[in-house]
């Protein structure tokens, strides 16, 4: 216990010293006048005025339409796969587990309903895969930008560029971490190179096929940009993408490092590092509550004097396997190192509650500073509903538009996770999907449509998801649960940015006290409960009590 304990300290350690160096770049990168002449040759061959800026609507609609010739570019290339170099053998999908695969790398969720490496070949990794990592990532930092500056800006229609945004957060801050982190990986054991699959013959004298390729690559992005998506179908739990126990603490690291920086970040962009405390205290205290309760339920589900190891990797034992799942499961990433399905009922139920918080603890690249700042709104509006007085946050009213926006927020993904699963539970083509029946079954499939409409990707392996309808479905709830949210979060950032900021009184409802941030965290967790608490009481508690 006391070695899970060091492990867990190393891994805050870590957070904490990149804390403030890695927010304060960000917050200039999204600040800065001066372009860089690689980005410029971006800009002049799209055709971009790198110095315009955009309203809330014409903000959305660029992400829309970026999305959406994403998602067609990444199913041609998956479907012209079988004529492509470099497929290493692969074949094309059928065209629904394409199209599954295509969204779902869009939105930055990386479900995959198909085995990793034997499902793509090195081009469509490298040009299509990777490369939706890195912007789909950037898209969520540059909405989350976009509201700041709707808190941070006055009396004015304009919230940035899109395409400057998406370009420097792909430039400026993925890129070179990436390339660092990739470095770091291979120098662990991580596999990259371009080889063919490889038959070999085992000491008991069978024949096996060995795949590599291009994996640091995809493993550093899919982890720093909390998208997911593994080489192999293993994803994170197989050797060549997490060799030992070092690089295990790296990739959570690298999983966490960007949206609990951007705390910081967001305080030095509104001038006041001390709301980008309550943020940081949200996600913190929710991540925390999360691994020790995940933990918890483990410990207390052992077997024998090992541990509680069924689902868990052998390698990096019950604290490498709970942590990384907190730190997967609270984010948007989706990766794996150990089998969700197989973990205790109250352990596999914590790891879906962290995606049911909504994105908050910490969140995904962007996703879950601007799910934080939404939560604040709402906390902001029924504080001031409890003592009468004006719902402000740092001097901007909280008014019908606002307050609608918020809410529809809230309530979007809700809806997409419990009408997807009730639907596919009452079709029997989909209900036979699933490996188990009762609450487990249930279970199953909850998990399934909790981590698509987060964009999250994770699954209870038990559920056979490749076929038409639930590819279909799935993919809906990607594109749904990764877009209302956006374009809901534009239009508030647009309507703070109309108003003028009003001036701070004795009836002005302070937003950075401990008071305030113990009431975000409250209210998050109760929205949560109140929302999900049937369905975890039929799925995971009912086993668990069973």
């Amino acid at each position: 216990m006391v070695g899970d304990l060091l492990t867990v300290l190393a891994l805050v350690a870590l957070l904490g010293i990149v804390h403030v160096p890695l927010g304060t770049w960000m917050a200039r990168v999204y600040t800065s006048t001066r372009h860089l002449w690689v980005e410029r040759v971006l800009y002049r061959a799209a055709g971009v005025n790198p110095d315009g800026e955009q309203t809330w609507r014409s903000y959305a609609l660029s992400v829309m339409g970026f999305s959406v010739a994403s998602v067609l570019g990444l199913w041609a290339l998956i479907t012209a796969q079988r004529w492509l170099p470099l497929r290493a053998g692969r074949e094309g999908m059928s065209w629904h587990t394409g199209l599954n695969t295509a969204v779902s790398f869009t939105t930055n969720t990386n479900w995959q309903s198909y085995a990793g490496e034997v499902g793509t070949g090195h081009l469509v990794q490298m040009a299509g895969l990777t490369v939706q990592n890195f912007v789909s990532a950037a898209v969520g930092m540059a909405v989350a930008v976009a509201l700041v500056r709707g808190l941070a800006r006055e009396r004015t229609w304009r919230l940035g560029s899109l395409w400057v945004d998406l370009v420097r957060g792909t430039v400026r801050i993925l890129l070179p971490i990436a390339v660092l982190g990739a470095l770091v990986l291979i120098a662990g054991g991580v596999v990259q190179n371009l080889a063919s699959p490889t038959e070999i013959t085992t000491v008991t004298g069978a024949r096996q096929t060995v795949q590599g390729g291009p994996v640091a690559s995809q493993e550093v992005i899919k982890l720093l940009g909390t998208n997911g998506g593994g080489f192999f179908n293993a994803n994170s739990a197989h050797p060549f993408e997490n060799p030992n126990a070092f690089t295990n603490l790296v990739e959570a690291f690298l999983v966490l490092c960007i949206p609990f920086s951007l705390p910081w970040t967001y305080g030095m962009l509104v001038r006041d590092r001390r709301q980008g405390h309550v943020v940081l205290v949200l996600m913190a205290s929710l991540w925390s509550l999360g691994l020790a309760a995940a933990y918890a339920a483990e410990r207390a589900a052992a077997t024998g004097a090992t541990g509680a190891l069924e689902g868990k990797e052998m390698r990096f034992g019950l604290i490498g396997s709970v942590l990384f799942g907190t730190a997967t499961t609270g984010t948007s990433t989706g990766a794996v190192n150990s089998m969700h399905d197989s973990y205790s009922a109250l352990g596999g139920g914590m790891l879906m509650l962290n995606m049911m918080l909504g994105e908050v603890s910490p969140g995904g690249v962007g996703t879950g500073l601007y799910s934080a700042l939404i939560l604040a709104i709402i906390t902001v509006f029924i504080a001031g509903l409890m003592v009468g007085r004006t719902p402000e946050i740092l001097g901007k009213q909280i008014g019908r538009r606002e307050i609608t926006c918020a809410a529809l927020y809230v309530i979007a993904m809700p809806a997409l996770v419990l009408a997807g699963t009730a639907i596919a539970l009452s079709v029997p083509v989909s209900r036979d999907a699933l490996l188990n029946v009762g609450p487990h079954g249930l279970s199953e499939m909850l998990y399934a449509f909790t981590s698509a409409s987060n964009n999250n990707g994770s699954a209870f392996a038990g559920l056979s998801a490749d076929q038409p309808l639930l590819n279909l479905m799935l993919a809906a709830c990607m594109f749904l649960g990764r877009f209302v949210p956006i374009v809901l979060a534009l239009a508030l950032a647009g309507s703070l940015a109309e108003q003028r900021r009003r001036p701070v009184t004795d009836g002005t409802m302070p937003t950075h006290t401990p008071v305030f941030a113990g009431l975000l965290v409250a209210i998050t967790i109760v929205l949560a409960g109140l929302t999900f608490f049937p369905s975890l009481a039929l799925g995971p508690l009912a086993e668990a009590l069973s």
